[in-house]
C-alpha cells in the first residue's frame, strides 16, 4: 500500500466526527457523531470512512492499516461498555450498518447482534433474564448474516421460519417461545453449512470484519446501482459502515422502538407526528409484524422518555434548523437515539416548512429558497387526482406508483397500463384520435383527451384543445412531452402496451380491454397510469393563484399560496437572471405575463402559418413568377403584422424576441405519401387536379434526406427573395402601429441558424434597409435590436466574429445539443436513449439538462467571446433548458441576462434564478 495510504486515518469514533463529514462519514456516521457532541443518548460506536471503502473497491482488499485501527477502536468500545465483543458470560453485541453521504434508503446492507454465537446465546438470556429474547436475537443475527454476508437465499430462512409457525400453530413471529426459537437457530445454522459450505462463524470479530467486507460489496449491488443511476448518485463515492453498540427495544414491555418527526412530513405542520411500537426491534417496524400506536401515546406508556424525546426533538430541529426525522429505541426506560437526518417531504411541505423556519428566525430569506426546489413548485402546479378515489397511489406525494394491475382508480374506473409520466398532472376527458375530432368537441364543450401514436406539428391545434395527451410511442423529450409541458398540459407517452388504432379510432389495453372514441379515460401524468372511467380530479390552488383568480392576501387564502407567494418574492428580490417566455401569441404571451415573465424571449413565426394560412403558405413555395411570390408575401403581409399588433399590445413595455421563419418549408406542405395516394387515385378517375400536381412535384423538389441540417433558418431568408424582408415589414409596421396607438413595443429581431458572420450581415442589410423604409413611411422612431440564435458549434466557436453583426445572443440549446452530440432526437430518444441511461452513460437526457462538459463549454466560450467583441452583448438562452432547474443555475454561473421558458414554466425558472443567485451570493462571471 502507498505510504500516503499508511498514514491516513480511516475509523473515526463517534466523538471525534461532525455533521459536516458527510462526503467522509456518511450521512448516518456524521449524524451520529453530531448527536454525540450535542450530548444525547447515542449508543457507543465507530464509523469506517468511505475512503477506507474506496481502497476496497479499487483494490479488492482493506487498507493494510484498516485492521489495526478497527481493533484499537473496538478495544476502546469494549473497556467504555465494560464487556468485550462476543463474551460468553455477558456479550457486547454490535450493529454494522452503511451509511452512504446521500440517503439511498433499503439499496445497501445491515446486519445486527454481531457477537452472538452458540457460547454467548446463553450470556445474553442470563443478562436480559430472558431465554426467547436470546434465542430470537440469535435466530435474527444468523438470518441477516446468512443472507447479508454469505449470499443464501433468503427465502430458505423464510420458509423455514413459516414452518416453524405452522407446526406451532402461531400466526406471527411473536408467538413463539424460547423452544421453537432454539430449534429454529439449529435449522437456520444448516441451512448455512448446507448452502456454504462452512458452519456459521462463531469468532465474534470473523463476524464483524465480514460484515463489513459485506457492507462495502453492497456499494455496487445491481440494485444500489440502479438507484444511484436513478438519483444521479456519483458512484466513486462509497460507503461509510457504522459500527454501533446494540440496545435492545424487545426486552419487554418498558422497551419499544420508533420513529419521530419534529414536524409533519405531509403538511408542514409543527405537532408531535411518528409511529411507536412497544417490546419491539426496529424490523418488527418495517415488516408490519404488529400494528403501530401515534408517537403521542408513549406519553401515556412512559411518560419520563417523551418529556426526553419530546426534548432532543426541539433540540434537533434548532440545531440543524429544519425538519429533522429521528429514529430511536428505549431499553427497559433508557432512551436512545440511533439516527437522524434532515427528513424528506413532501412538496407543500417544503415550502411550508421554509417559511415557518425564516418566521422562527432559524433561517435567512437566502437559505429558505435553498430549501425548496423547482421540480417542488412544478409539483404543486399541476392538479391531480384525488387521493382519496385512487387509494392515495395517484398523484398525492409525486411519487411513482405500482403497475396497471392495482385496483381501479376511482368509482367505475379501471386500469387500462403505464407509459411514461411525460408532463405532471391528471386530466380527465372522452378519448378522440385527431387534433379535427379534439378541436371539434371541445368547441362543443367537451372535455377530451388526444390519444395518438405520437404527435407531430400538425396536432398542435388538437394538443392545444385537448385535456391531455396520451402516445403509444416516444419519452420525455418527445414532441408531444415537450409541447404538453411548455402549455402545461399533463402528458403520459410511450404507453407501448396499448394499441392505438387511429384509423379504427380506438386503443385496445392488454387483456382485450377496448377504448372507443368517446369513451372516458384519466390520465395521470404524474405516474404514468391510465384508467378507463373518471377519476374525480382537484384543483391546484397554487396555479390559481399564479393567474390571479386567488390572491396571497386574502383572509381565506391557502397556508401553501401564501408560502408560495412568500417564496416567490424572496426568490424576485434575489435574483439576477431575468425570465422571458417562450410566447407566439398574445394568449400566450398574456399568461406568462400573469405567471411573472419579463418579456418573450422566443416568438416561433412558423406557428403564425398553420391552419388556414397554411394555404398562403402553399402558394409561395409554389410559385413560378416573381410576381406570384410577391402576391403570396403580400397576402401573408398583413396577417403577420396584426399577429405582431397583438402580441406587442399584451407585452408592452417589455422586450419581444421574434425569430424568422426556422423550419424547412417541406413542413408547410401535405405528406408526401398522404399526396402521392391522393394524386394516383385521381389519374385513376382521370380526375386530373392541376394543384395536387405542383404540390407533389414541389414535395419532391423540397425533399431531404436530413431537413434538420437543409434548407432552413437563415438559408431560407437567402434563398427564397423577400421571405424575411417579408417578415420584417411586419415586425417594423406592427411596431410602429404599437407607437401610433401611444404603445411601447419593444421588438427584437432574432435570425435562426446562422453559422457564419457573412450570412447574419446579409441579411441584416436587408433588414436595416426594410426598417428604414418603415421609418420613413410611418415617422416613428424605430430601435429594433437584431441579434441570431447561437445553435451551431461553428456559432457558439466563432461567437467573437457574429458579436460584430448582432446586437444579442440567444442559444438555441435544442438544436445545439442535437448537433454537438449527433443526435436526431426524434431518433435516439426512440431507439437507444433507454439503454444509454440505464448504462449510467447519461445521468440524465441532454435534451432534459443541459450537458455542461459539451454544450455548455460552448456556450461558457461563446459568452467569453461574444463580449469580448461587444461588451454590451445581451445573452439568453430560449431552449427548452431555459426552465430546466438544473440548466438555469448554469445559465446564471456563465453570464446570461435571461432564460426563457414555456410560459407555465416561468415561476420555476423565477424561483431556480433566485436560488442560484442565492447560493453564489449574488457573483457571476462577468
Amino acid at each position: 500500500m502507498p505510504e500516503q495510504e499508511d498514514r491516513q486515518k480511516f475509523v473515526y469514533d463517534f466523538t471525534e466526527g461532525n455533521k459536516d463529514l458527510k462526503d467522509l462519514l456518511g450521512g448516518k456516521g456524521a449524524n451520529l457523531a453530531e448527536m454525540t457532541n450535542l450530548g444525547l443518548p447515542v449508543p457507543p460506536g465507530f464509523t469506517i470512512t468511505t475512503e477506507a471503502c474506496k481502497v476496497y473497491l479499487d483494490s479488492g482488499s482493506e487498507p493494510a492499516a484498516l485492521c489495526d485501527e478497527v481493533s484499537a477502536h473496538l478495544d476502546a468500545l469494549e473497556r467504555r461498555m465494560g464487556k468485550r465483543l462476543g463474551q460468553a458470560d455477558d456479550p457486547l453485541l454490535v450493529s454494522v450498518r452503511s451509511g452512504a453521504k446521500f440517503s439511498m434508503p433499503g439499496m445497501m446492507d445491515t446486519v445486527l447482534n454481531i457477537g452472538l454465537s452458540d457460547e454467548s446465546v446463553a450470556g445474553l438470556a442470563a443478562q436480559a433474564d430472558d431465554w426467547r429474547f436470546a434465542w430470537d436475537s440469535y435466530r435474527r443475527l444468523i438470518q441477516m448474516f446468512g443472507k447479508t454476508v454469505l449470499d443464501v437465499d433468503g427465502d430458505l430462512f423464510e420458509s423455514a421460519l413459516e414452518d416453524a409457525k405452522h407446526a406451532k400453530g402461531a400466526a406471527t413471529d411473536v408467538d413463539l417461545d424460547a423452544a421453537d426459537l432454539e430449534q429454529l437457530v439449529t435449522r437456520f445454522k444448516e441451512i448455512v453449512a448446507k448452502e456454504t459450505g462452512r458452519d456459521f462463524p462463531q469468532d465474534p470479530r470473523e463476524q464483524m470484519d465480514l460484515a463489513v467486507r459485506a457492507v462495502f460489496d453492497s456499494w455496487n449491488t445491481e440494485r444500489a446501482k440502479l438507484y444511484r443511476r436513478q438519483e444521479r448518485i456519483p458512484g466513486d463515492l462509497g460507503t461509510a459502515v457504522n459500527i454501533c453498540s446494540m440496545v435492545f427495544g424487545n426486552l419487554g414491555p418498558d422497551s419499544g422502538t420508533g420513529v419521530a418527526f419534529t414536524r409533519d412530513p405531509a403538511s408542514g405542520q409543527q405537532g408531535v407526528y411518528g409511529d411507536y411500537l412497544q417490546n419491539a426491534q426496529g424490523e418488527d417496524v418495517v415488516a408490519g409484524i404488529r400494528n403501530t400506536v401515534p408517537l403521542a401515546d408513549l406519553e401515556s406508556l412512559d411518560k419520563p422518555s417523551y418529556d426526553q424525546l419530546m426534548q432532543i426533538m426541539e433540540t434537533l430541529e434548532t440545531h440543524y434548523k429544519d425538519l429533522c426525522d429521528i429514529e430511536f429505541t428505549i431499553e427497559r426506560g433508557k432512551l436512545w437515539m440511533l439516527q437522524t437526518r434532515v427528513g424528506k417531504r413532501t412538496a407543500g411541505a417544503a415550502f411550508r416548512i421554509a417559511t415557518q423556519l425564516v418566521d422562527q428566525g432559524l433561517i435567512d430569506e437566502a437559505e429558505a429558497l435553498q430549501r425548496v426546489n423547482g421540480a417542488q413548485l412544478a409539483q404543486l402546479m399541476f392538479p391531480r387526482f384525488d387521493d382519496a378515489a385512487t387509494g392515495g397511489a395517484a398523484t398525492g406525494s409525486g411519487t411513482t406508483g405500482g403497475g396497471a394491475g392495482g385496483a381501479a382508480g376511482g368509482k367505475g374506473a379501471t386500469p387500462l397500463g403505464r407509459g411514461i409520466a411525460a408532463s405532471p398532472g391528471a386530466a380527465v376527458g372522452k378519448a378522440v384520435f385527431d387534433s379535427y375530432t379534439a378541436v371539434k368537441w371541445s368547441r362543443s364543450g367537451e372535455k377530451v383527451i388526444l390519444i395518438r401514436r405520437e404527435t407531430n406539428p400538425d396536432d398542435l391545434n388538437g394538443m392545444i384543445a385537448a385535456e391531455a395527451i396520451l402516445t403509444s410511442r416516444g419519452g420525455k423529450t418527445s414532441h408531444a412531452a415537450v409541447v404538453a409541458r411548455g402549455m402545461g398540459k399533463t402528458c403520459v407517452c410511450g404507453a407501448e402496451e396499448l394499441e392505438v388504432d387511429t384509423k379504427r379510432r380506438r386503443m385496445t389495453a392488454p387483456g382485450g380491454t377496448v377504448v372507443e372514441e368517446g369513451d372516458t379515460v384519466s390520465i395521470d401524468g404524474s405516474s404514468g397510469k391510465i384508467y378507463l372511467g373518471e377519476v374525480p380530479v382537484v384543483p391546484s390552488p397554487v396555479v390559481e393563484y399564479f393567474e390571479g383568480r386567488t390572491h396571497a392576501g386574502a383572509d381565506d387564502a391557502d397556508d401553501l399560496v401564501k408560502a408560495v407567494h412568500r417564496i416567490m418574492a424572496y426568490a424576485d428580490r434575489m435574483r439576477r437572471l431575468r425570465v422571458r417566455a417562450n410566447a407566439d401569441n398574445a394568449e400566450d404571451a398574456s399568461r406568462a405575463r400573469r405567471f411573472g415573465a419579463q418579456g418573450i424571449g422566443l416568438c416561433r413565426t412558423e406557428h403564425m402559418f398553420l391552419g388556414e394560412r397554411r394555404e398562403l403558405v402553399e402558394r409561395l413555395i409554389l410559385a413560378d413568377t416573381e410576381d406570384e411570390r410577391e402576391e403570396a408575401l403580400g397576402a401573408l403581409l398583413p396577417l403577420q403584422r396584426a399577429d405582431f399588433i397583438e402580441l406587442f399590445e399584451s407585452m408592452d413595455g417589455l422586450p419581444v424576441t421574434v425569430r424568422l421563419l426556422d423550419p424547412p418549408l417541406h413542413e408547410f406542405l401535405p405528406d408526401i405519401t398522404e399526396l402521392s395516394v391522393r394524386v394516383a387515385l385521381a389519374e385513376s378517375r382521370k380526375d386530373h387536379n392541376e394543384n395536387d400536381l405542383r404540390l407533389l412535384q414541389a414535395v419532391h423538389k423540397l425533399h431531404e434526406q436530413n431537413p434538420m441540417l437543409g434548407l432552413r433558418g437563415v438559408r431560407l431568408g437567402l434563398v427564397i427573395p423577400g421571405l424575411f424582408t417579408m417578415q420584417v415589414r411586419a415586425i417594423a409596421e406592427a411596431a410602429a402601429a404599437r407607437i401610433e396607438a401611444k404603445g411601447d413595443p419593444r421588438a427584437e429581431i432574432m435570425i435562426p441558424l446562422v453559422g457564419t458572420v457573412q450570412e447574419l450581415e446579409l441579411v441584416r442589410e436587408d433588414a436595416e434597409r426594410v426598417l428604414a423604409e418603415v421609418r420613413e413611411a410611418t415617422g416613428a422612431d424605430l430601435k429594433l435590436a437584431l441579434g441570431t440564435m447561437i445553435e451551431l458549434p461553428r456559432a457558439a466557436l466563432t461567437a467573437g466574429q457574429i458579436a460584430e453583426a448582432a446586437e444579442f445572443f440567444s442559444f438555441g440549446t435544442n438544436d445545439l445539443t442535437q448537433t454537438v452530440w449527433g443526435f436526431s432526437r426524434d431518433d435516439v430518444e426512440a431507439s437507444f436513449f433507454t439503454a444509454y441511461l440505464e448504462k449510467g452513460i447519461f445521468g440524465v437526457s441532454p435534451f432534459e439538462t443541459i450537458d455542461k462538459d459539451g454544450v455548455g463549454t460552448l456556450v461558457r466560450d461563446a459568452v467569453t467571446a461574444g463580449r469580448a467583441t461587444r461588451p454590451d452583448l445581451k445573452l439568453g438562452v430560449c431552449g427548452e433548458h431555459g426552465g430546466d432547474p438544473e440548466s438555469v443555475h448554469f445559465f446564471h454561473e456563465v453570464g446570461l441576462d435571461y432564460v426563457s421558458c414555456s410560459p407555465f414554466r416561468i415561476p420555476v425558472a423565477r424561483l431556480e434564478a433566485g436560488r442560484a443567485a442565492a447560493r453564489s451570493k449574488g457573483s457571476d462571471s462577468r
